[in-house]
């Protein structure tokens, strides 16, 4: 997976693609979809599938965003990739945060009007240094995207109307969480508020994957710190360190608090 930052921005992204089709991997693209109708012909010959991250239905997903007119771009930019490869699956994610936690329904139906595969929603993280953050967020910059306790009660309430209008959606995985995973969204905002016990999803990311950064930075995932670096090591070897070793053969997902605030977790099956 590419993601950023907006990996469409990258000048090297036709190598990059050209790099890995090579090696017979397949490549999903993680992007804000604000580029893909420039980029269409690079994205349509070099990824298998793709992910936009959606913020709600059009005026939410805009304000948010901070762009005008930024849903319709996107709409315009999956024409274009469609255009050139009609089957390409391209789903989309929400990030549930105070300025949409109101919209989930509203949500679902962009992502249909948008003609996408499926979506997929997670609750906000605001507590960690991951995604390219240099450090934590302050607190100010923390209750900017949380819920408060009335916002939480009727994040409570619009996910259970999501379930309710949307059963055979999410019986279907066009919305991929099931019940229990999305009422699990509401725990985590919970969690904060009331500073009670949080409890690890099960995940197996570090066994299974890595995060590369630009700078070779490699992580065991998003949250957990380096352990190696691809521009000093081959890859092989930078998840594969003394650190990489010891830290995978320590970690106990279900008592780590890092594990446990997670909010964006990977179970991977071969």
């Amino acid at each position: 997976m590419l993601t950023g930052g907006e990996p469409l921005l990258n000048r090297e992204l036709e190598a990059i693609c050209t790099f890995f089709r090579d090696l017979g991997l397949h490549l999903t693209l993680l992007t804000t979809g604000l580029l893909l109708q420039k980029k269409a012909a690079i994205v349509a010959a070099g990824f298998d599938d793709i992910i936009i991250s959606i913020d709600g239905p059009p005026e939410i997903h805009d304000r948010i965003r901070n762009v005008s007119g930024a849903f319709r771009v996107i709409q315009k930019g999956i024409l274009a990739v469609r255009a050139l490869r009609p089957e390409m699956p391209i789903s989309c994610r929400t990030t549930v945060q105070k300025l949409n936690y109101a919209h989930l329904r509203a949500t679902v139906s962009a992502a249909r009007s948008l003609g996408l595969n499926s979506i997929s929603f997670l609750a906000a993280d605001v507590s960690s240094a991951a995604f390219n953050r240099e450090e934590p967020w302050a607190l100010e910059r923390q209750e900017e995207v949380a819920l408060s306790r009335a916002e939480l009660m009727k994040l409570e309430d619009e996910i259970e109307l999501l379930i309710e209008t949307y059963q055979e959606d999410i019986k279907s995985g066009f919305v991929t969480e099931s019940q229990a995973k999305l009422r699990r969204i509401a725990n985590r905002f919970r969690e904060r508020i009331d500073g009670s016990p949080t409890k690890a999803p099960i995940c197996n990311a570090p066994w299974v994957s890595a995060v590369m950064e630009v700078d070779g930075s490699v992580r065991p995932c998003f949250f957990h710190p380096s352990v190696g670096n691809a521009h000093q090591l081959p890859l092989e070897e930078a998840i594969n360190t003394d650190a990489a070793l010891s830290f995978r053969s320590r970690l106990k997902v279900a008592s780590n608090p890092t594990c446990q605030r997670c909010v964006c977790s990977l179970n991977y099956a071969r």
